[in-house]
């Protein structure tokens, strides 16, 4: 199970502490979770951080290495994918960033911090149904998403479901990318919601 990798944002706002691990590892609940190579799954991810998480995880462990205003950490998550986190100023502010670069391609540190600021910096305050879509999964606590399994009706091996409340209040599992846009809107945060669609808004 291997799909993404290109670099994108996971979760809108500004993650706590708590937040912020449990977004190091948003696939642990992927099947066959040790086996194979799940590097393009993590690599491409960030997501935006407090100060204090930043400076926190700069002492935490020596980084492998500084350039200017972001680190790596030693520790590689899996393969040569690993932490990334940059201090970056962004319209006249600091804001911090942890990222998964694959420091096999030489040039995906220096891709990501470009892809971070063009995205923080766009005039119109937009969200693409990626974007969305990868909120909603960051978000949701892991009772209630997971991946498709033989007993699923549709077997998709490695698809992600959500659960949808149903009229009766009972629970069903959907593909995630299959979410309508009213059940995305359902299951944003209502400042979410009214945040128009990246396309639209171009």
């Amino acid at each position: 199970m291997s799909t993404p990798s290109a670099i994108r944002k996971v979760y809108q706002g500004i993650t706590e502490r708590h937040q912020m691990f449990r977004m190091f590892d948003r696939h642990a609940q992927r099947p066959h979770r040790f086996e194979g190579n799940a590097s393009a799954l993590y690599a491409g991810e960030w997501f935006e951080i407090t100060e204090r998480a930043h400076d926190y995880m700069y002492e935490i462990l020596p980084p492998l290495w500084i350039r200017g205003s972001m680190f790596a950490m030693r520790e590689f998550l899996i393969g040569s994918v690993t932490s990334v986190f940059f201090a970056l100023r962004i319209d006249g502010v600091i804001r911090y960033f942890h990222s998964y670069c694959d420091l096999s391609d030489r040039g995906s540190v220096e891709d990501m911090r470009l892809a971070i600021i063009e995205r923080e910096t766009r005039p119109v305050r937009a969200m693409t149904r990626d974007e969305r879509l990868e909120h909603i999964w960051s978000a949701t606590a892991d009772a209630y998403r997971g991946y498709s399994d033989e007993t699923a009706a549709q077997y998709l091996p490695g698809q992600r479901v959500i659960a949808l409340y149903t009229g009766a209040g009972a629970t069903r599992l959907k593909l995630l990318d299959d979410l309508t846009d009213d059940e995305i809107a359902t299951k944003l945060p209502v400042q979410l919601r009214r945040i128009p669609d990246a396309a639209a808004a171009a």
